[in-house]
């Protein structure tokens, strides 16, 4: 019986996931297909509702559900506990189903492990929102001990430190002046997508040794993105983090650790010219 997977979230149709997962359905021979679901907050029960009776086998989850979905699943396990954000639903082996996170897998292997320990002092994550306590962990998982946040909702910072208690807050008014303080700065912002908006300053201040991630990936290269790079600062876009939380998604589903190979990396950046 053909399997069925898909991607909820809003805005969604920029997404790539469809792609990631279709290709890899194709190259293990697996009756499978993945696409785009468009919803409201509303309908994420009756998706869960739909994984439990198998009409769906499994979603991703993106902007803005990643913490409202948590209300309506049976069970959330290992990083989804710690950060309380959900980006993979599958049906376990008792008929329940489970919330998982692999964002803080796909961030710790796409970028982290690549740091060198001498900059493993100060980290700035710009952005409160669904993907920040995933980064939180990761950067805390690597061995990261001072890290600040940052976001024009003051009261969504102080929602995250009560969950990591060793976060610092930096106000948003202060965060251009203050950008050169830190050896890592990740944009967990939506600013920056295509079609969106963008931050309306530009990082002038940032340290000349600096490393900027950004967990966007549509566009490969953001304004912030372009400027950093000329400047000569190493940068990194969101599309290694995007692969590698997918890859350790379609594990979960099927068992099956896919190759992330040229031609996979080929087909994505092509659609993202």
């Amino acid at each position: 019986m053909k399997k069925n997977f898909g991607i909820i979230g809003k805005p969604i149709d920029h997404s790539l996931s469809p792609l990631l997962h279709n290709y890899w359905f194709k190259k293990y021979n697996i009756d499978a297909t993945y696409s785009i679901i468009n919803l409201e907050e509303n309908d994420l029960s009756d998706i869960v509702k739909k994984i439990k009776s198998k009409s769906l086998n499994g979603i991703n989850i993106t902007l803005p559900y990643k913490q409202k979905i948590i209300n309506f699943v049976d069970k959330i396990v290992n990083d989804a506990v710690t950060t309380g954000s959900v980006n993979t639903l599958l049906l376990n082996i008792n008929g329940e189903v489970i919330g998982e996170n692999t964002d803080v897998f796909g961030l710790q292997v796409a970028y982290l492990k690549e740091i060198d320990d001498r900059l493993k002092k100060n980290a700035l994550i710009i952005g409160a929102g669904g993907v920040s306590p995933s980064v939180i962990l990761s950067l805390k998982k690597s061995g990261i001990r001072k890290i600040t946040i940052t976001n024009r909702t003051h009261d969504k910072c102080v929602f995250l430190k009560k969950k990591f208690n060793h976060l610092k807050i930096l106000p948003w008014k202060d965060l251009q002046d203050n950008i050169g303080s830190y050896d890592i700065i990740v944009n967990a912002t939506s600013l920056g997508l295509k079609n969106g908006q963008d931050y309306d300053f530009n990082f002038n201040k940032c340290r000349d040794s600096a490393i900027y991630i950004d967990t966007i990936y549509n566009p490969l290269k953001t304004k912030t993105y372009k400027f950093l790079e000329n400047k000569g600062i190493k940068v990194f876009n969101g599309l290694d983090m995007f692969i590698y939380q997918g890859q350790k998604s379609f594990y979960l589903w099927n068992k099956i650790n896919p190759e992330i190979d040229n031609d996979l990396i080929n087909l994505l950046i092509s659609k993202l010219k």
